[in-house]
């Protein structure tokens, strides 16, 4: 038991179980978050798919814009607070990634509100106002909890996404946005213990026993296996949905 624990410290764990080893350009990959960054540009898919008329032009500069913002800006404010994933990344760096992720994203927002109509601003207002008061944790920290997390990078992907198609919003893309609220939630409440697992918990220790006498031991690996395993599909589940919606309604 006790070497299980000396082998399982956060100094030789992965920040995450999708990280690379650091340096160069595996710090980059590292930082973009790949699966989570998937799975919040699959709900732009999903709430663009729900439009009556898709329009492919206004989906890709949808998908290009989030990722700007949440796979790009987000993310490199994120690991200037702390490094949290231990990247080597120069803090230059990591401020312009961020300077231009969110400019790009502005970029096509202002260029989506040419397109659909002045509906749109708000959503334009809005997003850096997310991706900035969630990582700032302004506004007395009120966006930078569960909630908050579920809201930016779950509901308004996909509320975004649907007006930006119509111009308008329904019923459907409401209803789609409260689902990808609740996935958020989820997916909110199997990250923060790995997170924890993984990057602060120096001893885990214990054993849990059963009605017929079995004991088992309880260690690192032992909590964060269901975690991560229950994040990993989910990812794969959600992406997976938003690329059938969009073969269904593009193929």
């Amino acid at each position: 038991m006790a070497e299980a624990a000396r082998g399982d410290r956060p100094s030789q764990e992965r920040p995450a179980y999708y990280a690379a080893r650091p340096g160069g350009w595996r710090d980059w990959w590292t930082l973009l978050h790949p699966p989570y960054t998937a799975w919040h540009l699959a709900y732009v898919v999903i709430g663009a798919c729900l439009a009556p008329v898709v329009n492919t032009t206004r989906l890709i500069a949808t998908l290009l814009a989030f990722f700007l913002a949440v796979g790009v800006a987000a993310h490199a404010l994120d690991e200037l607070h702390g490094r949290p994933l231990r990247t080597h990344i120069p803090t230059p760096a990591l401020v312009g990634a961020a300077a231009v992720g969110l400019a790009g994203a502005l970029v096509l927002g202002v260029a989506g509100v040419v397109q659909v109509g002045w509906v749109l601003v708000p959503f334009l207002v809005l997003g850096p106002v997310l991706v900035v008061g969630y990582n700032f944790e302004v506004f007395g920290g009120i966006i930078h909890n569960d909630v908050g997390f579920a809201a930016s990078w779950g509901a308004f992907p996909v509320l975004t996404a649907y007006v930006a198609q119509t111009g308008t919003l329904a019923l459907a893309p409401v209803l789609a946005a409260v689902g990808a609220l609740l996935l958020s939630l989820a997916q909110r409440a199997l990250s923060t213990p790995a997170r924890m697992l993984r990057r602060r918990a120096v001893d885990v220790s214990g054993v849990v026993s059963f009605s017929d006498g079995a004991r088992q031991a309880i260690d690192r690996r032992t909590l964060l296996a269901p975690l991560e395993y229950a994040l990993r599909a989910m990812a794969w589940a959600v992406v997976l949905v938003a690329a059938a919606l969009a073969v269904a309604r593009l193929g």
